[in-house]
């Protein structure tokens, strides 16, 4: 039976007399199935021994405390817990009445519940370090069905400073898979609960074509708790690059800055760099404060050391607050391209942006009502007022355009469950265009829109519990512009599908609106099964009254009646996904299709897409046919293998390829990839990557990188 209460209270009081108080306010609590008291200097407490004491815990079998020298002789098991980050095991010890000093023999440290230091004598000293000898360091599990860890380290001596929550150890020999593979005389690791330490990370080996072989040693810098540097050498018999991040956090918002500098064999007497940084900051009245900043040495230098893929950089800085019912922002924006098809002389590469908007509900008419003022101006760097290049665009033209919208909706419902919603809008543009021989100067267009719209949604539900929701729309629009044409800079590109085939325009920008009366017509059905499947379709179609020519031959949206657009999603339990979406005329001809499978288990996944994009008159001069895949296998408890493949059906040549090999245990993660691009430009080169990434848990902030199912239970 467990120990009465009234034994702690009788040594509760006792203990209040003892050196095991430090103070006043300092009190000891212990329990045990047995107690007794020899003469006035000893007490023995035996069976399910527990001490409590300013946040340490101690369990034990058997604790003797003797008054006169103000120790305490412990028998194991025993178990020593400092909140949830330090826990010490020992089969016997000798230790004060303050848990803080003595001797642990046959002990183990166990840190955050990772890393794992077992040694044949443990030292306490001050509460502060604790002195392990013969020690060995892991944070992989260790048993009779897996004897040797992955990794370990054995060292003569090891001190844990507690308050600088670091590990120093003596003589220490690296171990892997129980081969010794470096000696170190000296070596300093942060403990897990330390998130941030100054120190050497786990460095990464990496081979390419173009650099050859080479190594990346991080080094981590912790300016204090709000600020860190990494510092990233990065050396092989072809290039010399020092790689560095910056980080820093407010308390109203955080910043990032990285960057390289490079001396290379690819472009040799050149120095090569980048510089990436972003920030957000969050001030008073809910407003936010935004910026990026992406620049290059040249075209091809985040491709070689990858670093990242953009072909186009965007620079800005942007204010912005959204509340409930408005939004404002400000920006200014910088673009610049890194395609060898662009030149960034006629590009508007210096673009400022401004924009309110408000919603309300009118009183008079009901309903929604909101308007939207905006402002836009763009500048190139070109002088020149004509369309040199013969693209379309004039070479200099310089635009600054400022709009004013409003719109009104309003719903009713009727008896047979149709739902008509009435909307209008109206959108007045004024442009000022500057270096450009073919346009006025100043122009004022006006585009009123008007709309009805009729939705009405089916539902049905079986006996076996099959889900059916279909529901037609139909939407009438008319629109038109008042003024003379302008310059069309940001509608250049159009996209059909699902979301905005009940859309007023389907112009992405400002510059040019849909025209005319048309009625948009679409179904959507969806199907839920219990049984484990479900699906949703939609398809549509526009149809005009007249053909306007608006759209680009390929498009989908040209002639009086456009493509029809199917939009289908399967989904199959366990795991299996089927999404496509599609446009076509009525004899089946094609101007997209995208789809996508995946299929998923606990074992392996597997993925495929195919995308073909017929050629559009005046944006793509050839039709795009793709297809890819990627996958990853789990070949053993511990093993995954990974791969993805593209390929370009058009000129008939695999685009990229890429396999790779990652081990994952509780204690460490080994990531092996091998990747081959072989498209090329004129700033861009086929190459092939190799590279070797390992990462360490119970080592500074690492955490488990997955259970273990080593079977160690």
């Amino acid at each position: 039976m467990r120990r009465p209460s009234i034994y702690l209270t009788l040594i509760s009081l006792w203990l209040l007399a003892l050196p095991m108080m430090a103070g006043a306010q300092q009190i000891a609590s212990l329990l045990a199935d047995r107690v007794q008291v020899q003469g006035n200097q000893t007490l023995i407490a035996e069976g399910n021994v527990e001490i409590l004491y300013q946040g340490r815990k101690l369990t034990a079998s058997q604790v003797i405390f003797d008054r006169a020298t103000d120790q305490l002789t412990i028998t194991g098991p025993i178990r020593i817990t400092e909140g949830d980050k330090v826990m010490i095991l020992a089969d016997s010890a000798k230790l004060d009445s303050t848990l803080t000093n003595g001797i642990l023999t046959s002990a183990r440290m166990v840190l955050d519940q990772q890393l794992q230091l077992a040694a044949a004598e443990i030292n306490r000293v001050d509460g502060r370090y604790t002195q392990l000898y013969k020690t060995v360091a892991s944070s992989c599990q260790v048993c009779a069905k897996n004897p040797v860890p992955v990794w370990q380290i054995r060292a003569e001596r090891v001190i844990h400073d507690q308050l600088e929550r670091q590990l120093y150890f003596d003589k220490a020999t690296i171990q892997v898979m129980g081969i010794s593979v470096f000696y170190l005389p000296r070596l300093r690791l942060p403990d897990p609960t330390l998130k941030r330490s100054t120190g050497f990370l786990i460095p990464q080996l990496r081979t390419t074509s173009r650099l050859g072989t080479g190594i990346k040693i991080p080094y981590f810098i912790a300016i204090g708790d709000t600020q860190d540097v990494t510092v990233t050498p990065y050396l092989s018999s072809l290039t010399t690059t020092l790689e560095l991040r910056y980080r820093r956090a407010f308390s109203n918002g955080r910043l990032q800055f990285t960057g390289a500098l490079t001396s290379d064999a690819i472009i040799a007497g050149k120095m090569r760099g980048f510089v990436f940084g972003n920030g957000e900051f969050s001030y008073p009245r809910d407003y936010k404060l935004r910026f990026n900043i992406e620049a290059t040495s040249d075209p091809s230098y985040l491709l070689d050391y990858g670093f990242s893929d953009k072909d186009r950089l965007i620079s800005n800085v942007e204010l912005d607050r959204t509340r409930r019912d408005s939004y404002l922002s400000a920006a200014l924006i910088n673009f610049r391209s890194l395609r060898a098809s662009e030149n960034n002389a006629t590009l508007p590469t210096f673009v400022t942006e401004g924009l309110y908007q408000r919603r309300f509900a009118p009183g008079l008419f009901g309903g929604t009502a909101g308007y939207r003022l905006e402002s836009h101006s763009h500048l190139r760097t070109s002088t020149t007022p004509t369309d040199v290049n013969g693209d379309g665009i004039v070479d200099g033209r310089d635009v600054t355009r400022t709009s004013l919208r409003l719109d009104w909706q309003r719903s009713w419902l009727t008896q047979p469950g149709i739902e008509i919603t009435a909307m209008t809008e109206f959108n007045a543009d004024f442009y000022t265009i500057g270096q450009d021989a073919t346009s006025p100067g100043s122009v004022t267009r006006v585009t009123p829109f008007a709309a009805i719209e009729f939705r009405w949604p089916w539902s049905k539900t079986n006996a076996r519990g099959v889900s059916h929701v279909i529901e037609p729309t139909v939407q009438f629009v008319f629109s038109d512009d008042i003024g003379p044409a302008v310059p069309n800079e940001d509608s250049t590109r159009v996209e059909f599908d699902e979301g905005n085939l009940f859309s007023f325009s389907r112009f992405p920008g400002s510059d040019k609106y849909e025209r005319g009366l048309r009625a948009n017509i679409g179904v959507t059905w969806t199907r839920f099964d219990p049984n484990g499947w479900s699906m949703a379709l939609t398809v549509g179609r526009i149809v005009r009254k007249s053909d306007l020519g608006q759209f680009n031959a390929g498009s989908g949206l040209e002639g009086q009646t456009s493509n029809w657009l199917t939009a289908v999603q399967v989904k199959v339990d366990p795991g299996l996904t089927l999404t496509n979406r599609s446009l076509f005329d009525d004899r089946l001809g094609f101007s997209r299709s995208e789809t996508r499978l995946n299929y998923n288990t606990d074992r392996f996944a597997l993925g495929s897409s195919y995308v073909w994009l017929k050629a559009e008159t005046g944006v793509s001069a050839t039709t795009r046919s793709e297809w890819s895949v990627d996958g990853s296998y789990l070949i053993a408890d511990n093993w995954t293998g990974r791969f993805d493949w593209r390929y370009d059906l058009v000129s008939r040549n695999a685009a990229s390829a890429g396999v790779g090999l990652v081990y994952l245990t509780e204690c460490v993660a080994v990531d092996l990839s091998l990747s081959r691009r072989f498209t090329s430009s004129t700033s861009v080169t086929p190459e092939t990557k190799f590279s070797l990434k390992v990462g360490v848990a119970g080592v500074g902030a690492g955490r488990r990188a997955k259970p273990s199912k080593s079977g160690c239970y």
